[in-house]
């Protein structure tokens, strides 16, 4: 479901008001209004719960590479744990102060004895490491992903160790604010369609994508209200 899928992914990155949090204003992105007007002139359940959360829209807080380690670091363990581990981990990298922002260069100059001190297993510290690599080399440079198209820029990220294609779509949805990512493999948006379209049976994902084709462009913006159904708190990161 999404509150233990995608809330929790979220909940181990950087959130106001967490001291690992980087603060920037809460925009709105330039599409919402537009894309939730569409949806809900196309689609009855949508329009719905587009009218039970017109207060509410999706947001982003942090940068690039800290948001991606630290959903490397609290990969398939407790968000306490991860948060006890992201601790150590801006120590031992250097990212001291109210505000932490790793830097992957420092990240990639540190031992892996250091990062395993800190708590990171050997596979992430190598998963760290290898996202450093691919920011200081420029395989991955936030200047070119806005010419890139959604497959091309989840094609870049799932290159890192440790980054699959779920990561990578949580990624361009709340990160990205990009508007047409349907995330097929989501527990939580097959439940809420299982609810609101289907009498409580699941779709695959080739069922899903199919029938999510309705709501193109807008196909992030549909699963950010149908994960609402499910959890009302917003995320934001």
């Amino acid at each position: 479901m999404y509150h233990s899928s995608a809330r929790r992914f979220h909940r181990r990155l950087p959130r106001s008001p967490s001291p690992f949090s980087i603060p920037s204003p809460v925009v709105k992105p330039a599409y919402w209004d537009r894309a939730s007007r569409d949806l809900a002139a196309r689609d009855p359940v949508l329009r719905r719960l587009v009218a039970s959360c017109h207060e509410t829209h999706l947001a982003r807080r942090g940068e690039p590479f800290t948001v991606l380690a630290r959903a490397i670091v609290g990969q398939q363990i407790s968000v306490k744990a991860a948060q006890s581990i992201w601790d150590r981990v801006a120590v031992a990298t250097g990212a001291t102060g109210t505000v932490v922002t790793l830097d992957p260069g420092r990240v990639r100059r540190t031992r892996m004895t250091t990062l395993r001190r800190a708590g990171l297993s050997e596979r992430k510290a190598t998963y760290l490491r290898d996202l450093a690599q691919h920011f200081t080399s420029g395989m991955l440079d936030p200047r070119e992903w806005p010419a890139l198209d959604d497959e091309a820029l989840i094609a870049r990220l799932v290159d890192v160790k440790g980054i699959g294609r779920w990561t990578a779509e949580m990624f361009l949805i709340f990160h990205e604010l990009r508007p047409d990512v349907l995330p097929v493999d989501d527990i939580g948006l097959i439940r809420a369609v299982a609810l609101h379209y289907g009498d409580g049976a699941r779709m695959n994902a080739t069922e899903l994508r199919a029938f999510g084709a309705r709501w193109a462009p807008w196909r992030s913006v549909a699963t950010w209200y149908l994960w609402r159904s499910l959890d009302p708190i917003p995320v934001e990161y």
